[in-house]
Formats: structure tokens, C-alpha cells, sequence
């Protein structure tokens, strides 16, 4: 990203060399994003539109909107969109949501969270 694209973006957490992405979940929505409107989900103006609105709503609640928290507004954005869309029901991002709760509660500590592994034995 270029310098002055990048100084557009004010909320993008950064280091010295650029954006970062703090927990692996963050890439993983960003590269989700990025694929869905490559599949034409929907368009980067939407898109802008979509993720200005969750972060005004989450600073009008009390976010101190310090770039820490920016890509739960990403990720909350993102499922608003493609439920918007049609993409996935309200009932199927629930039931998502709470697949991936159970298996981060039956993931060992340091170990990456995997989809399923709350079905597998122990």
C-alpha cells in the first residue's frame, strides 16, 4: 500500500514498515473480504461504506477507536455485508459463530483453533 493510501487510513494498525495484523483471525477476515469481492459479493465502494458505518456505530457506543479493535469492525462489517447480500442466513452465521466458540473452548492452550475439533474425541 502506498504511503499516501495508507495515510488516508488513519484506524489501519501499522508498525514502522507498514500494516499489521495482530491475531491470525485478522488476516483471515481481511483475505475473506478481499475474496468475496473478487467474487463480486460486492463492490469496494460498498465495502467502504459498509466498514465506515460499523466504525461510526462503534465510536457513537464508546470505542476509544485506538486501531486495536478495528478489525472486530472489519469482521462485523464483513457479516453484515454478505447477510445483507443474502450470502448467509442470520441462523447460519449463528451456528457458525458457535461452532467456532466450541472449538476454541475445547482447543488446547497455544494451539491454533481449528473448525471440527470440538466434534473429534479426545
Amino acid at each position: 500500500m502506498t504511503a499516501d493510501r495508507l495515510a488516508a487510513l488513519p484506524a489501519i494498525p501499522r508498525d514502522a514498515d507498514g500494516p499489521v495484523f495482530h491475531e491470525p483471525w485478522e488476516a483471515q477476515a481481511f483475505a475473506l473480504a478481499v475474496r468475496l469481492h473478487e467474487a463480486c459479493l460486492f463492490g469496494w465502494d460498498e465495502w467502504a461504506v459498509a466498514l465506515g458505518a460499523e466504525i461510526k456505530a462503534a465510536q457513537a457506543a464508546g470505542d476509544p477507536d485506538t486501531g486495536e479493535t478495528y478489525y472486530r469492525h472489519w469482521l462485523a462489517a464483513l457479516e453484515k455485508l454478505v447477510a445483507a447480500k443474502g450470502a448467509v442466513t442470520d441462523a447460519e452465521l449463528a451456528d457458525r459463530k458457535a461452532a467456532w466458540d466450541r472449538a476454541a473452548r475445547a482447543t488446547p492452550h497455544g494451539e491454533p483453533i481449528v473448525l471440527g475439533r470440538e466434534l473429534q474425541a479426545p
